[in-house]
């Protein structure tokens, strides 16, 4: 059907925005946004009763103009004013919306002779630090729609506008639209429309909100050799299906005019490699006779795609691929099947294009610290979107550190002659990668704070001509006599950068301190006399409920050093045995009242004392939900002990071998990854420095009795300097089955060493098979998915004690996401915060399906050859 390319792409260059709507329904997560209405305005269109307000809130730049007046009276209310960019490069809004929700995001471009000169631009949209289109106006009285499904991994998103030197750029509306998190899955990237089309329609009408719940733009689309059929009667009046089209569009369907003739459309990519996914929606409109059925099959270019497909009166089916397709042209046939007494219908069609979204953030905390300077200091500069990335539009005045595993970081900040005033920021100390601070010629005031001195990487100190007092703390002196910092405070004629001060200073406060600290230590040892006495006498009478007590105690409380006999005494000498591994014993043991794992380590799993404490009163500093809490250590003589908080549900892998009696749900199990997902994810990248756990296995993987999991042992791990690259060489380290095989080469420790275990637990969480199974084949885990997967047979890759029980998307999002981490080459592996996002994505769709129940019309191709990449599943 040749005629259907041409009719795509038209409906991209122009599309009406005069449509039909019924009553409004709800909105109340919808984000709606006017481009250049006045500030703290609002209104209700009239054609579609949503609610519009004002962008002034979400930018600081620009200029609000108003399109021609012949134009306002045909186009809806939202398009009738524009923002426009005639000052700097990049122009950014901030939207607030909810993490790991699924949206529609919708920017609609309308020039309308807004300038009276007819200057027809062409720019760059971006969302966050990534391309998303290029804006080309060639006609002032059309709309340009560019619309994406994207799941943000922040609670905020960034749309930007880009001056490429071919005109101004100008912006509409920006609509946020939230759906719902199993439909319109991919193996990876975000979905840029391509088209949406209303096959068969009888009105010639686009249809949008309120006849759409989720505010889709549905276009008519008929072609010459098709006719059209249609129902009075509702579609999906009761339908769990996902995807939700729009009833006014699925009353209608195309068929052929000639009944033994199938339908054909086809369209081709300007780039080969692009690559597309395709949803089709069916549903019946005609009562059959008794002595009537329809029933049709489905080929991509000529090859069987699906079917034989029943469409069932007044439900939709959603028929789409569950991976990308690629190849340049496709070309969609749907054909009568041999029973079939009617050809074939089709009732709605959307076609997306795959977005890979690959540049990452600014590290989070860097964000975050660099937004409260940027509030502080009142600071007028051109500060809009992602500080650091992309490169060619980073802040002015700002460098950053990019690599291709790790988030971009604020390297340098230089803030010379900006007119800041009052102290120095606090919040300068949360950029822990700094080398570089400039702050020179402004009007600061008050002292030089600690805090410069405690920023690890910090090289570069320029504070001269301002206003501080006070002297400069000792280990900046220090620091720049040695050589590891370049020291500027001149100017500043109120603060001492010299030790001399320092000696002076000291020679007055300390005799003073000295009285105050004496009578100081007097009062706390009695104090602690006391306290100790009535502990004392309150244990030995026994007249006190030190159960309820002692459950108040947080563990924190409780770290310290233990000595041997009070591990014994603990232990009740070492009677109970919890487990045992690599590095040695775990008992089971009380500190009063409170239940701990006391860990005994074999002497060859300890280097030297120093080293040894050193470590652990580090991790001991360590605290995440997910990570178990060390609450204290003993080095005595030979006697080396670590003591956690007790996790009364045992390890990970007890719970998914066959022997437990109680099988892990879909939900326990993804809640459980995702949780120590999160503890890892913590252990890389909320730790200075980074911690590589090195042993991550189900094992080590242990559950409170919430079963809420947390992850073990990585008091025993490495710690990963930050001051000598992206990497530790040390011994093979972990278990054979969970080894990174980068790692068992060459050495070489990195975060993705320990994503490929977690990969690996994965696939055990998904399938509940051993590692490496015990036969004489010796198959990894890995190699019998890899082997499902080559039949597209999902349901024999999860774990079958739980029956076909859970959301089969979410099932395929898990499998990609392990297979992901198990990638043989590290540098195609994800980073665990990409982990946890799309673990999230999976949580949510199988709890959608817990609250909706399966869709009665899910159907899923079994035996799919996914070599190909293009086969279909239908819902």
């Amino acid at each position: 059907m040749g005629g259907f390319q041409t009719s795509i792409f038209a409906f991209l260059g122009v599309l009406s925005l005069i449509l039909l709507l019924v009553h409004a329904q709800d909105q109340s997560d919808f984000i709606s946004i006017d481009c250049g209405l006045p500030a703290n305005s609002t209104y209700k269109e009239e054609t579609t009763s949503i609610d519009y307000i004002s962008d002034a809130n979400y930018i600081d730049t620009g200029i609000i103009r108003n399109i021609a007046s012949e134009l306002q009276g045909t186009l809806q209310q939202q398009v009738w004013n524009v923002r426009s960019f005639p000052q700097g490069v990049r122009n950014c809004y901030t939207i607030n919306i909810t993490r790991g929700t699924k949206y529609l995001i919708r920017a609609t471009f309308v020039h309308g002779n807004y300038d009276g000169e007819g200057n027809l631009p062409e720019f760059d949209l971006y969302l966050g630090t990534n391309m998303w289109d290029t804006v080309k106006v060639e006609n002032a009285s059309y709309s340009i729609i560019k619309e994406l499904i994207h799941v943000p991994s922040r609670n905020y998103i960034h749309v930007c506008l880009v001056n490429t030197g071919l005109g101004t750029p100008f912006i509409s509306a920006i609509e946020f639209r939230p759906l719902k998190n199993n439909s319109y899955v991919t193996k990876s990237g975000s979905l840029a429309l391509l088209l949406r089309a209303d096959a068969g329609s009888t009105s010639n009408q686009s249809y949008r909100y309120a006849y759409d719940v989720h505010d889709r733009l549905w276009s008519p689309y008929n072609y010459n050799k098709w006719k059209a059929l249609s129902t009075g009667l509702t579609i999906d009046s009761q339908s769990q299906n996902a995807y939700q089209p729009a009833s006014v569009v699925m009353s209608t369907a195309a068929t052929p005019i000639n009944e033994s003739a199938p339908m054909e459309f086809y369209w081709e990519a300007d780039d080969p490699n692009t690559q597309f996914y395709i949803f089709m929606h069916f549903a019946e409109v005609v009562k059959l006779e008794p002595n009537q059925s329809r029933s049709f099959n489905i080929t991509l270019n000529g090859k069987y795609w699906y079917g034989p497909l029943v469409p069932d009166y007044l439900y939709t089916t959603t028929v789409f691929s569950p991976s990308a397709m690629t190849g340049g042209k496709y070309v969609f046939s749907i054909f009568k099947a041999e029973n079939s007494t009617l050809p074939p219908i089709v009732n709605a069609v959307e076609i997306y294009s795959v977005k890979d979204f690959l540049q990452s953030e600014t590290d989070r905390a860097d964000v975050d610290a660099i937004r409260k300077i940027k509030s502080t200091y009142g600071i007028k500069r051109n500060w809009q979107g992602d500080p650091c990335a992309p490169k060619e539009y980073s802040w002015e005045g700002l460098d950053c550190s990019y690599d291709a595993d790790n988030a971009p970081r604020i390297t340098s900040l230089k803030l010379s002659s900006s007119g800041l005033a009052g102290e120095i920021s606090a919040d300068i100390s949360n950029l822990v990668m700094l080398q570089s601070l400039d702050l020179s010629n402004n009007s600061l005031t008050g002292s030089v704070p600690d805090f410069l001195s405690e920023l690890p990487n910090l090289r570069v100190l320029n504070l001269e001509r301002n206003k501080l007092t006070g002297s400069v703390p000792l280990e900046l002196i220090e620091r720049r006599e040695n050589g590891s910092l370049s020291l500027s405070v001149e100017e500043n004629s109120e603060l001492c950068g010299s030790r001399s001060c320092k000696k002076k200073k000291n020679n007055i406060v300390i005799p003073i301190v000295a009285s105050v600290v004496g009578g100081l230590l007097v009062l706390t040892l009695i104090v602690m006399a006391i306290f100790w006495g009535i502990r004392r006498r309150t244990k030995q009478a026994a007249m006190v409920d030190t159960e309820s007590h002692m459950q108040n105690v947080s563990l924190e409380l409780l770290q310290r050093q233990f000595t041997y006999s009070e591990l014994l005494r603990y232990t009740n000498n070492f009677e109970r045995i919890l487990g045992k591994g690599g590095f040695g014993t775990v008992y089971h043991g009380y500190i009063d009242d409170t239940q701990v794992a006391v860990k005994m380590l074999s002497h060859s799993s300890v280097q030297g004392y120093q080293q040894f404490q050193s470590e652990v009163r580090l991790l001991m500093r360590v605290h995440h939900r997910n990570l178990t809490t060390l609450v204290g250590y003993c080095y005595e003589g030979t006697n080396m002990g670590l003591v956690y908080e007790y996790m009364p549900n045992g390890d990970l892998d007890a719970h998914l071998s066959d022997g437990n009696a109680k099988t892990l749900t879909w939900e326990d199990r993804l809640r459980i990854a995702t949780d120590a997902a999160q503890g890892l994810e913590y252990l890389h990248c909320g730790c200075k420095p980074p911690i590589v756990h090195r042993d991550v296995k189900t094992t080590n993987i242990l559950l409170n009795e919430n079963l809420q999991a947390k992850l073990a042992d990585f008091g025993l791990s490495k710690i990963f300097p930050t001051d000598s690259g992206t990497h530790v060489s040390t011994v093979v380290a972990g278990t054979p089955g969970y080894l990174d095989p980068e790692y068992y080469i060459t050495n070489w420790l990195t975060e993705k060493s320990d994503v490929y275990s977690f990969g690996v637990v994965l696939l055990e969480i998904i399938t509940s098979r051993p590692v490496i199974e015990r036969s004489e084949a010796r198959t990894h885990v890995s190699q019998f998915v890899s082997s499902m997967l080559a039949k597209g047979d999902i349901k024999n890759i999860v774990d079958p004690r739980l029956y076909g029980n859970f959301n089969s998307n979410s099932a395929w999002k898990a499998v990609e996401i392990a297979m992901g981490c198990v990638s043989p080459t590290a540098a195609k592996r994800p980073t665990m915060s990409q982990v946890v996002a799309d673990l999230k994505e999976c949580m949510a769709t199988e709890l959608a399906r817990a609250n909706e129940g399966d869709s009665s019309e899910s159907m899923e191709m079994i035996n799919m050859d996914l070599a190909t990449e293009l086969n279909p599943l239908a819902r």
